[in-house]
């Protein structure tokens, strides 16, 4: 290559490094449009910018509820598996599957024959016996026997009424009655099943009231207490129950720090059924006419609070002091009036001073 082709390539390669440099200064003094480019002057750095829109709201008096949300299991009030206390052959059962049943109601039996034939055999025994100590009685107020020869008819009458209340507490085994009013589920054992007290017959379940168990954390530890109402509702049913809380364990767990807790719930028409998943809301404090603004438009900065209000057309800085807070909403305790038209959107880019406008909620 010679000296001129170097030369020419040198200018090229200069030319195009000018051209890179130089065009968005250049191309920034047009606009194309549709008839082709336009030179258009460039903005003045003094010209002001559009002001900002964002949402407002004008601050009221608002009620502001500490909504506690949790879910929780409903159990039955009262359950057992029926088991009979002593083995035997089943000679009878009294109830239905699924049926209701009231205390003492006889739901099984259990083959006492054996033992009803000791019952008469005792109870046959019983007159002569008595009428020995009546006998003996008589002769002692006339000095005709000893007192030792009484105590001894006594007693042996003593021990014959022992052996009947026994034999009677040993039937009374054989007999399967229901704890409390309930409904019996379904059965395991056929009549003629040899029962033990390791068989279980049935369960029974008492569903009306109804519990309600579910924990709370430790921050709502201390607002959870026998006689708090709460609300709760069930999958699939658009209805809303009200329970009472009537039991609270007397320790945090210590692996989750959570406070176990029962409520009740008097489920009249027996509509709901043990075993439910439900939905709790607990309104643990309420706060009565009290400033409330969102959350969202509270920045932390420089160990402050701070809100933007509107003030003639311009954002203006204003330094609070939370209280209670919520999910969503944030009490406010110091620096906000009612009639104050509150920022709520945008925030991050607003600055004291600056223009905006704004679209009231």
């Amino acid at each position: 290559m010679t000296k001129k082709t170097w030369g020419i390539l040198i200018i090229i390669i200069i030319l195009f490094i000018l051209g890179m440099i130089f065009y968005p200064k250049i191309k920034g003094l047009f606009v194309k449009n549709d008839e082709g480019s336009t030179p258009v002057k460039p903005v003045s750095g003094n010209q002001s910018q559009a002001p900002l829109n964002v949402n407002a709201e004008i601050l009221i008096h608002e009620t502001l509820n500490d909504i506690f949300r949790t879910k929780g299991i409903l159990i039955p009030d009262e359950e057992v598996d029926l088991a009979f206390e002593t083995s035997g052959k089943i000679t009878n059962i009294y109830f239905e599957e699924g049926s209701n049943v009231k205390k003492g109601d006889l739901l099984a039996k259990v083959n006492d024959n054996p033992l009803q034939a000791e019952l008469k055999k005792l109870n046959a025994q019983l007159p002569l016996a008595k009428e020995r100590v009546f006998r003996q009685r008589s002769l002692l107020e006339k000095d005709a026997v000893s007192q030792e020869a009484y105590e001894s008819v006594s007693t042996e009458l003593d021990k014959l009424e022992a052996d009947i209340e026994l034999v009677k507490a040993k039937i009374e085994q054989t007999e399967l009655r229901a704890p409390f009013d309930g409904i019996v589920g379904l059965r395991f054992v056929s009549e003629g099943t040899y029962a033990s007290p390791s068989v279980v017959i049935a369960r029974l379940t008492k569903i009306t009231p109804l519990k309600l168990e579910f924990s709370v954390n430790e921050r709502q530890a201390n607002d959870i207490m026998p006689g708090k109402t709460l609300k709760f509702n069930i999958e699939n049913d658009i209805s809303t129950y009200d329970a009472t809380v009537y039991a609270v364990e007397s320790k945090l767990d210590e692996k989750t720090l959570s406070l176990k807790t029962r409520a009740l719930y008097p489920n009249p028409s027996g509509k709901l059924k043990p075993g439910h998943s439900a939905s709790i809301e607990i309104n643990l404090k309420e706060i009565k006419n009290t400033i409330v603004i969102p959350s969202i438009s509270i920045i932390a900065e420089m160990g402050r609070d701070i809100v933007y209000i509107y003030k003639n057309g311009k954002a203006k800085q204003v330094t609070v002091t939370k209280g209670m807070r919520t999910a969503s909403s944030v009490q406010i305790v110091y620096g906000l009036n009612v009639g104050d038209t509150l920022l709520t959107s945008g925030v991050m880019q607003l600055r004291d001073g600056m223009d905006v406008s704004i679209n009231l909620n």
